[in-house]
C-alpha cells in the first residue's frame, strides 16, 4: 500500500507538472509560507540506521548508490562538479546534495579581498556548519512527511519545472537562456521558486538541456520522497588499509630528512587523486595534514595553501578517502605502488645531504621552494618532478580551479614541451656551478605567494622585477656555459630514457580550460617550451600551490603577468637551439603588434644572442626539422596514443575494419588540411562519432580548433588579438577535453559530405543544415544517451584517467 501510495502521488506530482491549466493553480499555491505549513527547518539526519538499512532492502526501496546516484552523476554532476558549479551546488556526493546551494560566488572578477573558502569537506564539518555560511538546503529540511519532501524541495520542483515546460525539439534554443559562463546566477530558494518559476519558466534542471526521462525523474522524485535518505559507507577493504598505513608511516617518519621530503612531496601531491596500483579503479585518497597520527580518525588541517602556518607543532601526512565522483575537469591521478616508494627512496633518502633544521612556514619563505627546500638536491627534486612531469604540467590547467580564461590567456591554443635532461650538469661537469647559481638566485626567484593574499594592486610590478631580473643573469649565466661547453645540443634534451611518455608533452588550450596529453600531438606547432627545474618548479608553486580561487583581483593579476615570464624561459630555452642567426625571427612571430612597456621586456632577447646552437641542421624548417630529430631520439618515449590511422601500422593490416579505418582517417587527415575561415562552422572542442555497422563498433575522434593569436602577452581583449585566418584543425583518434562544446554523428558514406559542408557551408540556412543533418544540438532528446555512450567510450580508451566530461560549455549550434 505504501508503494501504490508514493506512486500516485508522484504521478499526480509529474501529470500536474504536465499540464499548463493547473500550471497557474501551482504558481498561486507556491507563493506561500513554507514554515507555516511545514515547520522550522533544520539539517535531517540522512544515513539510514543498519535496521532502517535492512527494512530499506526488504521492501526493495530506491537506493541512493545504486538507483539516484548514477543519475546524479550523468544528468548534474555533469555541470555541478567543480568550483564553478551554479549556486556551489556540487552533485558529486551525497554531503554536496545535502550541503545544498548559496548565493554567494567563488569567481568573482571584481573581488578586491580574498573571501573565506567554501571547499566539501575541507572547510566545514556537517551540513549545520554550512548553514551557518549561507548555505541553503535543496531538499526537505522540515516535517518529513511525504508531500513535504516533495513540495518543500527545490530539487523537486526544477524537475517539475523542466517537466512543465520542456525544450523545443530541434533546432537551436532561443535566446531566453544565458550560456555565457559568467553570468549572474539565479539562485532560489524554496521561498524564491514562485518568483523564479514566474521569470524563467524554461529554466528548469537540468539548465538548457532535455529533461530526466520519466522513469529517471520518478526515481529521484520516489527518493525524494522517502526522505532521501542515504545508505553508509562501507568499510575500508583490508588491502586498501594495509596501503594506506604502509604509505602514512613512509610520510610521517621521525628523522628531519624524512620530515621535509614528506613536506615536499605533499606540497606537490595536495590536490591530486592518489590511487594505489592494482586496487579498484573507483578507489583515491587525498593527501591531506592532519593533526592527528595514523590510526585516528582524520582531523584535516583547512589550510588555503599547502605551505601555509598548520596552526600546530605536530603535523601528519595522511590519505583520506575521496568519496566524491571525480569528473574529468579535475580528475588528476596519481599512482603509488611499491616501486613508488622504492624510487622516493632512491631519489630523496639514500642520496648523502643533512637537513640541519626544518625550514618556516612564514609565507616570504615557505612560498619559495629554493629557500624551502634548499637542502634537498636539485637533481633530486628535478628528476622527481620528470618521473611525472605530464601530472605536474596539468597541475595549472586541470586542478581543481576549473575555469581559467585569465590565467590560460598566458599560453596558446597548442605547443610542446620537453625538458632539459637531468643528468646534464654531470655530464658537462658543471653541477657545482649550477648549485652556486641557483643558491646566489634563490631570492630573486621569489614569486607573488610570498605576500600571500595581502598582496596589493600594483605589487605585481615588484615578481614581475624578479622576474625579469632572473631571466637577465639567467641568460648571462647561461652564456657563460655555453662559452665554455660549447651550444646546447639534442643529447641535452631529456629522452625519458626512451620509456617514460612524459617527456614530451602536448598542451591544447580551449579558451578557459586545457588539456596536457603525452606525446608530440598534430603538426609542428607555431611555438614550444624547452623546460627546465627552476621552471618547473615555478609553475607548480606559481599556479598551484600559491594559487587562491577564492583570493583577490591583485593576487589573480600578480599570478598572471609573472607566468608571462615563466613562459618566456621556457620559449627562451627553446629558442637557443635553433640557430643564432633565427632566433629573433621566430621570437618575433611569436609576439606581433606589442608597443610600449611590454616590448621592452618582451623584445630584449634573452636567449643567448651571438652564442651558437650544437645542433646542426640541414633544412630551413628549423623547428620541425629540431622536432623530428627529437621524436627519433626518444623512441617509444615520444609515441602518442593520438596518432592518427593506427591501423596503417603493418600489425594492423587485414584486421577486420582495417579498410574502413583508413579510408576514414585519410578524409579526416583532408579535413585536418583546412585552415581559417574554412574552420568556421567547428567549436574548439568537437567529438565526433561515426557510425560504421561494424561489430566492432563506432570510431571516436576529437577536433581541436586551434585558434591563432597575434601574441599572449595580454590577459584580456583577446578577440583583438585574433588572426582567424591562420586557425588550424588538429584531429586525433579518441579524447581531448573535459568540456566538450559540440557533439557530431556521421554515417561512415556521410564523411565526404561532412568534409566537403565544414570547407563550404557559409550562408545561414547552409550553417543551419549542416548542424541539423550532423549535429547532436541541445534541443536533441538523443544528446544524453549521447553524452552517454562518449563517457562510456572515454572509459574503454582511457581507463583509470577518464572522468564524467563537463557539459557546462556546450555549445547552442
Amino acid at each position: 500500500m505504501i508503494k501504490k501510495a508514493a506512486f500516485t502521488l508522484i504521478l499526480i506530482f509529474l501529470i500536474i507538472g504536465g499540464c499548463t491549466t493547473v500550471e497557474r493553480v501551482i504558481d498561486q499555491q507556491d507563493d506561500k509560507d513554507y514554515e507555516a505549513l511545514y515547520g522550522p527547518a533544520s539539517p535531517k539526519q540522512r544515513n539510514l540506521t543498519p535496521e532502517e538499512l535492512k527494512q530499506s532492502h526488504q521492501q526493495g526501496d530506491i537506493s541512493y548508490n545504486k538507483d539516484i546516484k548514477p543519475i546524479l552523476e550523468s544528468r548534474c554532476a555533469v555541470c555541478h562538479g567543480c568550483y564553478d558549479a551554479p549556486c556551489q551546488l556540487k552533485m558529486t556526493s551525497f554531503e554536496g546534495l545535502d550541503r545544498g546551494a548559496t548565493k554567494q560566488i567563488v569567481y568573482d572578477g571584481k573581488r578586491e579581498e580574498a573571501v573565506t573558502p567554501t571547499r566539501l569537506f575541507i572547510d566545514a564539518e556537517n551540513t549545520a556548519d554550512w548553514r551557518e555560511k549561507k548555505f541553503y538546503s535543496v531538499l526537505n529540511e522540515r516535517i518529513g512527511t511525504d508531500v513535504a519532501n516533495l513540495d518543500n524541495s527545490v530539487l523537486a520542483k526544477l524537475l517539475q519545472l523542466k517537466r512543465i515546460n520542456p525544450l523545443p525539439v530541434k533546432g537551436k534554443l532561443s535566446d531566453t537562456f544565458n550560456f555565457d559562463i559568467n553570468r549572474t546566477l539565479e539562485c532560489p530558494s524554496i521561498d524564491e521558486f514562485s518568483e523564479y518559476q514566474q521569470e524563467h519558466p524554461l529554466w528548469g534542471m537540468p539548465y538548457a538541456m532535455p529533461g530526466l526521462s520519466l522513469k529517471e525523474e520518478y526515481t529521484v522524485l520516489q527518493w525524494l520522497q522517502h526522505g532521501a535518505k542515504v545508505e553508509p559507507r562501507p568499510a575500508m577493504s583490508p588491502p586498501a588499509a594495509q596501503a594506506i598505513a604502509k604509505w602514512e608511516s613512509f610520510f610521517n617518519g621521525d628523522t628531519l630528512k624524512q620530515q621535509l621530503v614528506s613536506r615536499y612531496i605533499y606540497e606537490h601531491l595536495f590536490i591530486g587523486q592518489i590511487h594505489f596500483k592494482n586496487h579498484p579503479d573507483n578507489e583515491f585518497y587525498k593527501l591531506v595534514r592532519s593533526t592527528t597520527p595514523p590510526g585516528m580518525p582524520i582531523q584535516e588541517i583547512a589550510t588555503v595553501r599547502p605551505y601555509d602556518k598548520p596552526g600546530t607543532d605536530k603535523i601528519y601526512y595522511r590519505l583520506r578517502p575521496i568519496v566524491s565522483t571525480i569528473v574529468d575537469k579535475i580528475r588528476f591521478i596519481y599512482e603509488f605502488s611499491d616501486q613508488r616508494m622504492q624510487r622516493y627512496r632512491k631519489l630523496f633518502m639514500e642520496p648523502d645531504y643533512t637537513v640541519s633544521e626544518l625550514p618556516s612556514y612564514q609565507a616570504e619563505t615557505a612560498s619559495n621552494p629554493f629557500v624551502t627546500y634548499s637542502e634537498i638536491p636539485r637533481s633530486s627534486r628535478y628528476k622527481f618532478l620528470l618521473d611525472d612531469a605530464g601530472y605536474f604540467i596539468a597541475g595549472f590547467i586541470k586542478g581543481p580551479v576549473c575555469r581559467g580564461q585569465i590565467a590560460l590567456s598566458v599560453i596558446r591554443d597548442r605547443f610542446w614541451v620537453v625538458f632539459f635532461d637531468p643528468e646534464m650538469d654531470e655530464k658537462l661537469k658543471i653541477t657545482g656551478r649550477v648549485n652556486a647559481f641557483l643558491n646566489e638566485e634563490k631570492l630573486t626567484l621569489e614569486m607573488p605567494g610570498a605576500d600571500a593574499d595581502e598582496i596589493g594592486l600594483f605589487d605585481y610590478r615588484k615578481y614581475d622585477d624578479l622576474a625579469e631580473k632572473y631571466l637577465k643573469k639567467k641568460d648571462k649565466f647561461t652564456n657563460q656555459i655555453i662559452s665554455s661547453t660549447g651550444g646546447f645540443e639534442y643529447a641535452d634534451i631529456w629522452d625519458g630514457e626512451e620509456k617514460n611518455q612524459n617527456a614530451a608533452l602536448t598542451v591544447f588550450r580551449h579558451f578557459d580550460s586545457a588539456t596536457v596529453v603525452k606525446g608530440l600531438v598534430g603538426d609542428t606547432p607555431l611555438s614550444a617550451w624547452v623546460i627546465d627545474y627552476e621552471n618547473l618548479e615555478r609553475i607548480h608553486y606559481l599556479l598551484v600551490a600559491s594559487f587562491n580561487v577564492y583570493g583577490s583581483v591583485p593576487h589573480q593579476l600578480a599570478t598572471r603577468t609573472y607566468m608571462d615570464y615563466l613562459r618566456l624561459d621556457a620559449e627562451n630555452n627553446f629558442l637557443r637551439f635553433m640557430p643564432d642567426n633565427q632566433r629573433e625571427t621566430i621570437h618575433n612571430s611569436w609576439y606581433q603588434g606589442i608597443s610600449g612597456r611590454l616590448a621592452k621586456y618582451l623584445y630584449t632577447p634573452y636567449y643567448s644572442t651571438g652564442y651558437e646552437t650544437a645542433v646542426q641542421f640541414k633544412t630551413s624548417n628549423y623547428q620541425k626539422e629540431f622536432f623530428d630529430q627529437i621524436k627519433l631520439r626518444m623512441g617509444k618515449a615520444a609515441d602518442s596514443s593520438y596518432a592518427m590511422n593506427p591501423c596503417s601500422l603493418e600489425a594492423c593490416k587485414g584486421s577486420e575494419g582495417s579498410g574502413v579505418k583508413t579510408d576514414v582517417d585519410n578524409t579526416l587527415h583532408k579535413l585536418s588540411k583546412l585552415k581559417g575561415k574554412e574552420l568556421d562552422l567547428l567549436p574548439e572542442v568537437s567529438f565526433l562519432r561515426i557510425k560504421t555497422g561494424l561489430p566492432g563498433g563506432d570510431y571516436v575522434y576529437t577536433l581541436l580548433l586551434n585558434k591563432a593569436l597575434a601574441n599572449v602577452a595580454f590577459m584580456v581583449a583577446e578577440e583583438s588579438r585574433r588572426l582567424p585566418k591562420e586557425d588550424t584543425l588538429t584531429i586525433v583518434p579518441g579524447f581531448i577535453g573535459s568540456y566538450p562544446n559540440f557533439f557530431f554523428n556521421v554515417g561512415r558514406e556521410e564523411l565526404d559530405d561532412f568534409y566537403h559542408s565544414i570547407k563550404n557551408a557559409r550562408t545561414k540556412v547552409e550553417k543551419e543544415a549542416f548542424y541539423s543533418k550532423f549535429g547532436i544540438r541541445l534541443t536533441n532528446r538523443e544528446i544524453w544517451p549521447y553524452a552517454d555512450w562518449f563517457n562510456m567510450q572515454y572509459k574503454i580508451y582511457r581507463g583509470l584517467e577518464a572522468g564524467i566530461f563537463d557539459m557546462s560549455r556546450y555549445n547552442n549550434l
